[in-house]
């Protein structure tokens, strides 16, 4: 049994559950309801005692202890899952992830997982930095995201990967289908706290980006806390009469939880089929024409990693790789492009 010491941050909600959801790190993993669960288990001490009641009121300040059991031990193994493998040498392995496949086991994912594959395929080769359940793991793409993403072999690659991801030096371009249209002259953008225009109608967002206050599942866009988070955005194609969705190309400053989906979402260019952060602002059925149910039933967020770039991590040379867009977000494009 271990114990997690958190402090009640300034402003909290007005009941413990969601206090203490805001307040634990986010490498906890706590969602609001384990908390919950937690708090009528008796697991959480506070200043006059053991807490059982979540709705009880907190104070700026105030210190709880959260009891956790030891994690369950978990052993990943390996299965014969096939992959698309884009390059691979004795150093590291870049993958073009299927949407669907989650990349290493969770507590909801055991099994099926990028990892898992990658055992098969790469025997002992992987890098053991990430730990058992993040073999070579250098970044990771969301499940329902697919594309390009590399994973380390060596450690000594690992550590050169990790260098360039954490300087951002890594070129990291996704394609995606989203809601609304970028316009420099649109009044509304230019009045969104943290976007801005740069040179050839690129639009830049930057804020910070932390866990959602009461949803642990989410992330949710700061100005006073979180970590600094950039993404740029340009236009490529736009469709529907009047316009009303796009094609657009982000690019990663920063590589964040959720960061373009987020970002965009907060620009009010929700991307299409986004079931968490998707948004009001939805193209109209009529503006999209013959496109507009295809759009409206997309099952996932319409987001491919379609462009990575990096320096060899052990040669030095220059490597760059391209994802053609998958056929289901080829197919909706095709669709949107005849409904205009």
């Amino acid at each position: 049994m271990s114990n997690l010491s958190v402090t009640i941050p300034a402003n909290p909600p007005d009941r413990l559950d969601k206090a203490l959801a805001m307040a634990v790190p986010e490498e906890a993993a706590l969602s609001r309801s384990r908390l919950a669960r937690l708090i009528a288990e008796g697991a959480v001490m506070g200043p006059q005692g053991v807490a059982r009641d979540g709705k009880a009121r907190v104070a700026e300040g105030e210190e709880y202890l959260i009891a956790l059991a030891p994690p369950e031990p978990v052993e990943t193994r390996p299965e014969a899952i096939p992959l698309s493998i884009v390059h691979e040498d004795d150093d590291l392995i870049v993958i073009d992830k299927p949407a669907g496949m989650v990349v290493h086991p969770a507590p909801g994912s055991p099994t099926g997982t990028l990892v898992n594959a990658l055992l098969a395929h790469c025997g002992d080769s992987l890098s053991g930095i990430g730990g058992e359940k993040r073999p070579g793991i250098v970044h990771r793409i969301d499940k329902d995201t697919s594309g390009l993403l590399v994973v380390a072999k060596s450690d000594r690659a690992h550590h050169g990967l990790a260098a360039q991801f954490e300087a951002h030096s890594a070129q990291r371009r996704y394609l995606a289908l989203a809601h609304g249209v970028i316009d420099g002259a649109d009044p509304r953008l230019r009045g969104t706290p943290g976007v801005s225009f740069e040179e050839g109608a690129v639009l830049k967002i930057t804020t910070r980006l932390a866990r959602h206050a009461t949803d642990r599942q989410k992330q949710a866009v700061y100005f006073d806390k979180g970590r600094h988070a950039v993404t740029r955005a340009t236009l490529l194609e736009r469709f529907g009469t009047p316009p009303c969705a796009m094609l657009v190309q982000c690019r990663l400053e920063t590589g964040r939880t959720h960061q373009i989906r987020v970002h965009m979402a907060h620009a009010g260019l929700g991307l299409i089929g986004d079931p968490v952060y998707g948004g009001a602002r939805r193209a109209s059925a009529r503006a999209l024409g013959s496109a507009a149910a295809a759009a409206a039933g997309f099952p996932r967020q319409a987001l491919h990693a379609a462009h990575l770039g990096f320096d060899h991590p052990v040669t030095g040379q220059p490597l760059a790789f391209d994802s053609p867009l998958p056929a289901d977000m080829q197919h909706l494009l095709d669709l949107l492009r005849a409904a205009s």
